[in-house]
């Protein structure tokens, strides 16, 4: 297919933090490694499973070259997520800088965008790469080495087919009309899909893409003999979360529990403690005990610009992330305990309720905005040098995760009230001495809105959360009063989810694959523009 160029012309008001610029978006087609050219032998086919990792956080994944920053392989997900929740806002004087934020303002979208485009390509190239690897090995191979590499390369391609799900599935809504998508996901792209196959290749339904990812991890958990040699790959207790997030995803609930517990029994490892969560040099950007699976950076895949550490770190002297300076929403900040030290994540607007601590210095933390975000520090607390601040670890999996996903299944499956034990245990155990969750209705929505909200919490910047929110329909509140929005564009109020929630297929795949033609989703560009009405939803 001939290359397409897209244009687009953006007059961006620097006062609704935006940047006034000319933007080709240039769509190139991309190629990883035949499954030939891996080969059959056990060191070819690790020296391939090994480059999935490194493939993860890769800079300019897609394009090959500096063309947008966001171009950050399956790395753009947490900070698209975050953002797509609203809850995390650029609150720098340059924060017009943050190349994410049409995932908050629900603006530039369309076909030919780059959340498309990006957020499509990135995770069919990161899943090639998973199939090169699976046709390698063949259906049965022989040793535990080579079965342990089909059962990690299933499980990495089953991550990227739930995230195709999650953020393709259509969720109904009032601001565009999904009724001829609904139940609908993504084409189904194999080790076995050929040339021809993939040029009328439908979107798969809700119910088939669950079979097909379910189907790789009951064979992934049948070919975990080993333990993978680092956390960069997964192992059997991954299976198992995947397992739990897919059946949350399908509301089956009951699996959903099943398999959570299943997860945290064979990892074994306990929950981040405030020591580790807070840690001035190592906090969040070095693995734990309680990190399951793990994406990481080395000097030959990191970039300036277009990596973690220079998008989430404002103390990073290099990136974006010292311009736009990430902080939290102020509602979300406002439903954590000053008991539960996760709230020192943030920069509380009165600085004396906790002993904020930077490598930076105390006056660089004096002239920070409030809810600036201190969640993921400088590899060592380098924030000079990125080929060392920034060759940091970042979290794919945590076992916190399926604490959550456990109590809220639980709820859902059995009782609130055994729901609730399980979460206020958690709780009560690993993160706020006194929390207590009470329900006078037993109201088992306003639970699962409540379980959502720690994920949020928990998991902000690791975009956790987002599934649960999407599937829940709990809505957002960008305007209301005492919002730390930073402009009209930000306040935006939807009901049940943003439409932008609902991913578009790019216009360069609807060409390669016509079949997809009256099967996109609709472009929700535009159809929320702030600010909406001070804490009411925008109609």
């Amino acid at each position: 297919m001939n290359k397409k160029i897209f244009k687009r012309i953006f007059v961006m008001a620097a006062a609704a933090l935006l940047v006034t610029s000319c933007i080709e978006e240039t769509f190139p087609e991309g190629g990883t490694a035949t499954a030939d050219q891996v080969g059959g032998s056990a060191s070819a086919l690790e020296a391939a499973l090994n480059g999935i990792p490194t493939q993860m956080s890769q800079w300019y994944y897609v394009y090959g070259e500096q063309v947008h920053e966001t171009d950050m392989a399956y790395l753009m997900f947490p900070i698209a997520d975050t953002e797509l929740l609203g809850d995390m806002y650029p609150e720098g004087s340059n924060s017009g800088y943050d190349w994410y934020r049409s995932y908050n303002i629900c603006t530039g979208f369309g076909v030919s965008s780059y959340p498309a485009y990006l957020s499509w390509f990135s995770l069919y190239k990161l899943i090639k790469a998973a199939n090169d690897v699976i046709a390698a090995a063949g259906e049965d191979p022989e040793g535990d080495a080579l079965r342990t590499y089909l059962g990690e390369a299933l499980t990495c391609r089953a991550l990227y087919y739930y995230q195709l799900m999650v953020h393709w599935e259509p969720v109904e809504n009032k601001y565009t009309d999904c009724s001829q998508v609904l139940g609908l996901t993504v084409p189904i792209v194999t080790e076995k899909t050929t040339g021809d196959d993939s040029k009328n290749n439908p979107r798969a339904t809700h119910e088939d893409m669950v079979k097909f990812i379910i189907s790789d991890l009951d064979k992934a958990e049948q070919m975990m003999v080993n333990e993978p040699k680092s956390k960069a790959l997964p192992s059997l207790a991954c299976v198992y979360g995947m397992k739990a997030r897919v059946y949350m995803w399908d509301k089956d609930y009951a699996n959903a529990a099943k398999y959570a517990r299943l997860a945290i029994d064979t990892h074994k490892g306990t929950p981040v403690t405030e020591a580790q969560w807070l840690d001035v040099n190592n906090g969040f950007n070095t693995e734990n005990q309680a990190w399951m699976w793990k994406a990481t950076y080395s000097a030959e895949n990191m970039a300036n610009l277009c990596n973690w550490t220079g998008w989430m770190s404002a103390e990073a002297d290099w990136g974006y992330s010292s311009l736009t300076c990430p902080a939290i929403d102020r509602s979300l900040y406002d439903k954590i305990s000053y008991s539960d030290f996760r709230k020192y994540t943030f920069l509380d607007p009165d600085r004396s309720v906790y002993n904020y601590q930077s490598p930076r210095g105390k006056e660089w933390l004096d002239d920070m905005p409030d809810y600036l975000a201190l969640k993921f520090r400088c590899k060592g607390g380098d924030f000079e040098t990125y080929t060392i601040g920034g060759l940091v670890d970042v979290p794919v999996m945590r076992v916190e995760e399926f604490y959550f996903i456990e109590a809220e299944a639980v709820a859902a499956s059995k009782s609130v009230a055994e729901g609730i034990t399980l979460l206020n245990n958690f709780m009560q155990t690993y993160r706020q001495p006194d929390y207590q969750y009470l329900s006078q209705s037993g109201s088992l929505e306003n639970f699962q809105k409540e379980v959502n909200t720690q994920m949020r919490i928990e998991f902000w910047g690791e975009g956790i959360g987002f599934a649960g929110a999407k599937r829940l329909k709990v809505g957002v509140m960008q305007n209301y009063a005492g919002t730390n929005a930073p402009a009209d564009n930000f306040k935006i109020n939807c009901e049940g989810i943003k439409p932008n929630w609902n991913f578009m297929i790019p216009q360069y795949e609807i060409d390669s694959n016509p079949s997809l033609g009256e099967q996109n989703n609709p472009d929700p560009s535009g159809t929320v523009v702030g600010p909406s009405p001070e804490g009411e939803y925008a109609e």
